[in-house]
């Protein structure tokens, strides 16, 4: 009688315990429930057995923010070009703006078609992509193909527009390293068959970047490689040595360009009276423009900074123009819009793994790493953080092909998180 006594005081107590806070967890559940049954008879809409929506709507609305903050700011830090002197005097105050409305809308173009190609179709088209990229990285160093720019080239023109290879080589080496490591996961803890291979290929790639000259796609190409291949695997003794490279090479490529290592020196004295009217010149203004702004910037259009005093105000150093325009607040608010995009495409490649869809959720997680490492570098180097860098803003800053192939690797984000969903439902790819 006993024993029977103490086993029905036992399942009481499990039954108390399983709610959430004894009778007040109890009633709240009950509550619910009879909340949950209530909205179901008094409805017609029909849900789904997870509720789960098409695609991640929050991430589309910070895209759309962010493109909506550039098109507003390159035209306020572009108006006034066509008052300066050179090539910018023939354009109009609207040319900058028309040109990246123009590029937006073929960008729009772009993500809805990539949004139709499955994530398959990726991992079977990887290498080729990856190989026609290799082709336009030696092309555009070709005289007479490639168009030079203030000692760098880096273009091939195509009429309306001109392309920049080193951009679509940022997405061709997500897909590929991805490919990479998913097929040859089981030799990446070795030197010849996993490590080798792919680290001769990023240095040719960054050999040819070297070659434009590029330092920054460089970076930001090398950072998305490492990344991959530490979130793929690779072992911690073959990840040391792939930081020891990096770090070589960067150092190399500085010891060995004049040009680089006034770069260095201006970046660690910048107020320095020599370094102030040079190399320095884009970091001191950039700084004094954020000092202007405080807290909520001078207004829309006010800014100083941008008439003719802070060169490529509408590419580069844009950041410094919110900062002074639209003051911290601004600045948060952009800053906020790329931590919701990285942290969702590293979770959207969190729940591929547990799906099993390792290819899908390395190039999730890789566009986070490419939108992440080269949001830092630019913000860094508009700071003070970093040392100058011809980096562009990813969706905010003025240039048509950074926009078409940030709208390429969203639309694929998005597309990897709807078959998620599918998946999740229950459903077939």
């Amino acid at each position: 009688m006993k024993q029977i006594f103490n086993q029905s005081v036992d399942s009481v107590s499990k039954m108390w315990l399983k709610s959430s806070q004894g009778i007040g967890g109890g009633i709240r559940e009950g509550f619910n429930d009879f909340r949950s049954e209530l909205r179901d008879a008094t409805t017609t809409k029909k849900y789904t057995r997870s509720g789960i929506g098409q695609w991640d709507q929050t991430l589309l609305w910070a895209v759309a923010l962010l493109t909506l903050i550039g098109v507003v700011m390159v035209y306020s830090a572009s108006i006034t070009l066509a008052n300066g002197a050179g090539r910018e005097a023939a354009q109009t105050g609207h040319s900058y703006l028309v040109r990246h409305v123009f590029s937006l809308a073929v960008a729009v173009f772009i993500g809805l078609m990539a949004f139709q190609i499955p994530t398959k179709v990726w991992d079977r088209l990887a290498p080729l992509i990856f190989l026609f990229t290799i082709f336009l990285l030696i092309l555009v160093l070709i005289p007479g193909v490639g168009k030079s720019v203030k000692g760098s080239s880096r273009w091939i023109p195509l009429g309306l527009m001109n392309f920049q290879p080193s951009e679509l080589m940022k997405f061709a080496c997500i897909l590929y390293v991805s490919h990479y490591t998913v097929r040859r996961q089981e030799y990446l803890h070795t030197f010849i068959k996993g490590f080798l291979p792919i680290g001769f290929i990023v240095g040719f790639v960054g050999a040819l970047l070297l070659f434009e000259p590029d330092m920054g796609a460089f970076m930001v190409i090398a950072g998305i490689a490492m990344g991959i291949l530490f979130l793929g695997g690779i072992s911690a003794k073959l990840f040391s040595y792939l930081i020891m490279i990096g770090i070589t090479t960067f150092g190399l490529a500085v010891a060995t360009s004049e040009f680089r290592r006034k770069r260095i020196m201006a970046f660690l004295d910048p107020w320095d009276p020599e370094q102030a009217q040079g190399k320095a010149y884009q970091l001191t203004h950039s700084l004094m423009a954020f000092g202007r702004g405080e807290w909520f910037g001078v207004g829309l259009g006010g800014s100083v900074e941008k008439l003719h005093y802070l060169p490529e105000a509408h590419t580069d150093f844009i950041l410094a123009v919110i900062g002074e325009e639209l003051g911290f607040i601004g600045v948060f608010i952009v800053i906020s819009c790329f931590y919701w995009i990285v942290r969702r495409s590293f979770m959207i490649g969190r729940t591929c793994l547990q799906l099993d869809r390792s290819f899908a959720g390395l190039i999730a997680k890789g566009i986070g790493i490419w939108i992440g490492w080269q949001t830092f570098i630019n913000m860094g180097v508009n700071l003070g953080l970093l040392p100058t860098k011809g980096l562009t803003l990813p969706l905010v800053s003025y240039g048509g092909s950074a926009l078409l192939v940030n709208a390429l690797a969203i639309a694929t984000l998005i597309k990897i998180d709807a078959e998620n969903r599918v998946l999740m439902r229950g459903g077939k790819l």
